[in-house]
């Protein structure tokens, strides 16, 4: 009996907490803003069918250098699959763990080169994406920025080409163009 009232105590402040105002003015975090966006990306992109071992085969993302997100990505792809393959989450180092995955998040500080880093992994079909300054000018695929209090993206399409990347003209579309340097 008590652990009903306990739940149903946790229950109200939580409904409570949700309609109070503070709640709704301080929104989302960036990162959770960004791992939202992270999971959103790979559900656009299609991958060659060789790409996967077999067709249950996780979808994994790695996260190259120091991970800006905590628990948000993981929280972002918990229990989650696209097109029949669950979502997994690794941190990685060597060009052997990049390989393995099929989208790559290159942290601000990735520890290595970073031009090295997407000629290293170029020709596999893994969706890069970052938040580095010049990332898509770079080779790399998507890139998130601020702009303002907003998270925008660019997506450099040519790379995802040569990749054998399919990135759906729905996320085109809303994507700040990068080889024209503007709104599509």
């Amino acid at each position: 009996m008590k652990s009903i009232a306990a739940k149903l105590l946790l229950l109200g402040f939580l409904l409570g907490w949700l309609q109070c105002p503070c709640a709704a003015q301080t929104g989302p975090s960036e990162y959770q803003v960004k791992a939202a966006f992270l999971y959103n990306f790979a559900k656009f992109v299609r991958w060659p069918d060789e790409a996967f071992a077999q067709t249950n085969s996780p979808l994994v993302i790695g996260i190259l250098g120091e991970d800006p997100f905590g628990s948000n990505l993981e929280l972002a792809i918990k229990g989650k699959s696209i097109n029949g393959h669950p979502l997994a989450l690794r941190a990685v180092e060597s060009p052997a763990e990049m390989k393995q995955c099929h989208v790559l998040f290159v942290c601000q500080n990735p520890k290595r080169n970073l031009a090295q880093t997407l000629a290293t992994i170029q020709t596999n079909s893994i969706l890069t994406v970052s938040e580095t300054e010049h990332f898509c000018e770079a080779g790399g695929m998507i890139n998130l920025f601020m702009e303002g209090a907003k998270v925008r993206f660019e997506i450099n399409d040519a790379a995802a080409t040569r990749a054998r990347l399919a990135i759906s003209s729905k996320l085109l579309n809303v994507a700040r163009n990068n080889e024209k340097g503007g709104p599509r």
